[in-house]
Formats: C-alpha cells, sequence, structure tokens
C-alpha cells in the first residue's frame, strides 16, 4: 500500500507527481528545490539555496511523521561542480555523525543551483 504526502510548508509540485510517498517502512521524496513554500525562487549563493532545500525537504520529511535524520539516502544534483565545497558545508549542517548515503551529481539543472531528493527510513 503506498500514501501521497504532502507538507504546505514546502512548495507545490509543478508536475503530476507528488511530494512524497510511503510505501510500508520507507518515504521517498521527490527532488526538492531552493522554492519557497509560495512556489517563489529568488536566486542566491548554493549555501543558502542548499539550506532552503533541506527545509523543504525538512518540512516533508515531517508531514510523514519522521525528521530529516531519519534519510537513509540522499542524491543531490547540483547546477555546476565547482559549487561542492560549499554546498557540502552547508548540508553538514543538517545532519549528525551519522548522515544518510549520498550521491552527488552535476546536472543541467534550470534556474536553480541545487535540487534533493531522498529515501527516509519511518520503522
Amino acid at each position: 500500500m503506498k500514501q501521497a504526502i504532502s507538507a504546505a510548508d514546502a512548495p507545490a509540485p509543478a508536475g503530476p507527481y507528488s511530494q512524497a510517498v510511503r510505501a510500508g517502512d520507507f518515504l521517498f521524496v521527490s527532488g526538492q528545490v531552493p522554492r519557497r513554500a509560495d512556489g517563489t525562487y529568488e536566486p542566491a549563493d548554493v549555501a543558502t539555496e542548499t539550506r532552503l532545500t533541506l527545509r523543504n525537504l525538512s518540512a516533508i520529511v515531517a508531514a510523514a511523521g519522521a525528521r530529516l535524520e531519519d534519510s537513509v539516502k540522499i542524491t543531490a544534483y547540483l547546477a555546476d561542480g565547482s559549487d561542492f565545497e560549499e554546498f557540502n558545508r552547508a548540508y553538514a549542517e543538517f545532519f549528525d555523525d551519522t548522515p544518510p548515503a549520498r550521491t552527488t551529481v552535476v546536472a543541467g539543472l534550470r534556474q536553480v543551483k541545487v535540487e534533493l531528493d531522498a529515501i527516509v527510513y519511518l520503522g
């Protein structure tokens, strides 16, 4: 059985997909970008965009009754590989001594500098 999860504190999906889907003990969070809950975007440095994106992820995860720290896998997409160090420092602020597994990909993002999706263990 699967259940769609949504959070008013994160931007609504920009297409025909859910913010997240719970399947058993796992939550699969769709790619989040640095947009405010109302959907607006103001370009910023990659650290600022990373923090806003992680706050969006956190809001969705919280709507499922979990915490961002319960993430087991995050995929990060960066528009520019030269932003990796700055991204990594901002990202590290959100996790304790057991961060989730992560893959970072340099991708052709439109407008934004960072996008993140997550798999969260709810068990």
